[in-house]
């Protein structure tokens, strides 16, 4: 039996060795070949159930990936509540993002049993969603293995605020090695989804001691922001991030920022730069420039602090450790 095992465990290694380090278009072709598919069917039958499928399962990939890497750490539940996704800046993430990962998941598990990584799903579910939206699609790479450490407090820093300018979009871009033109093109992403009104409410009622508006905001746009956001309203009431096409993936969100209609200060600045507005006026009048900057973009971010090969493990459900023999986990 031992020479059999160490046999295994040679073949084992040898078919993990060719994703180590890497991510490929066809990783998974001969372990779970219809693993996309599965996915897609997955994530199609929870649309059908709330459109907010697209926002928020979009949305839990960006932010997983800016904190220890595209690992689906963010997906990990604490009996502490002090992991990736108990943090003050994930609190607000849709619970429909997670049932969207945990349901593609659990019909891969079905199919290949512990075969594909729960990071590798997430990435295939952003790209769905987008394409569910009327985005464009484009191959995802895979190989990911799941990240086993998850803490609220590495959340902090990690993550571009509502309120930031240029320079600090543009630095905490760069931490991932995402250039401005990313930045812009991965902003686009607001296109679709809505955010809470204490994101932005300082711009309508606190923004300076001259003028309580931000006088970037166009007026009528400001006004209807002011009818939605009252002063007193539960913070957690929502607004539409583009009020005009919210629930299409297009490049409309560009056009809104032209015309003074950028619902968060993050947004706004990237046209009310200097250095940034070109690149926001040809997204804004050339769709087929968005699509090609969105999809390069989402590919460079699916590659951020990625955990490959046999030193990680892929856990057989979303939100526990894995604390099965370690060599059942690696072989593919």
């Amino acid at each position: 039996m031992g020479l059999w095992r160490g046999i295994v465990l040679l073949l084992a290694f040898m078919i993990i060795g060719r994703g180590e380090g890497q991510l490929v278009e066809n990783f998974y072709s001969l372990s779970c070949p219809n693993v996309e598919y599965i996915v897609q069917q997955a994530v199609s039958t929870k649309f059908n159930e709330t459109v907010v499928t697209i926002p928020a399962t979009l949305r839990l990939f960006f932010h997983d990936c800016f904190v220890q890497g595209c690992d689906a750490s963010i997906m990990i539940a604490s009996p502490n509540n002090d992991a990736e996704k108990d943090a003050p800046d994930n609190i607000s993430l849709a619970g429909d993002g997670f049932d969207t990962v945990v349901k593609a998941k659990q019909a891969v598990e079905q199919a290949c049993p512990g075969k594909v990584s729960c990071a590798d799903i997430l990435a295939i579910a952003a790209r769905d969603v987008v394409v569910l939206a009327g985005g464009p699609s484009f191959n995802v790479e895979l190989g990911r293995r799941d990240g086993l450490i998850s803490q609220a407090s590495l959340v902090t820093g990690n993550l571009p605020g509502p309120t930031f300018n240029l320079t600090q979009l543009n630095t905490i871009f760069a931490k991932n090695n995402l250039s401005q033109n990313d930045m812009i093109a991965l902003s686009g992403a607001h296109t679709i989804g809505f955010s809470h009104c204490s994101r932005f409410s300082d711009r309508l009622y606190s923004f300076s001691s001259s003028s309580p508006v931000d006088p970037s905001l166009n007026s009528t746009y400001a006004q209807q922001l002011e009818a939605a956001c009252p002063q007193n309203v539960d913070p957690n009431m929502v607004f539409d991030l583009d009020p005009v096409t919210p629930q299409t993936f297009d490049n409309v969100y560009y056009q809104n920022l032209v015309a003074g209609m950028g619902l968060l200060t993050s947004d706004q600045v990237l046209y009310t730069d200097p250095t940034s507005q070109p690149t926001i006026v040809d997204f804004a009048n050339n769709p087929g420039d968005f699509n090609g900057a969105f999809t390069a973009a989402m590919r460079k971010l699916g590659r951020v602090g990625v955990k490959t090969g046999r030193r990680y493990f892929i856990k057989t459900e979303q939100y526990k450790f894995n604390t099965s023999d370690q060599f059942g986990l690696m072989i593919l």
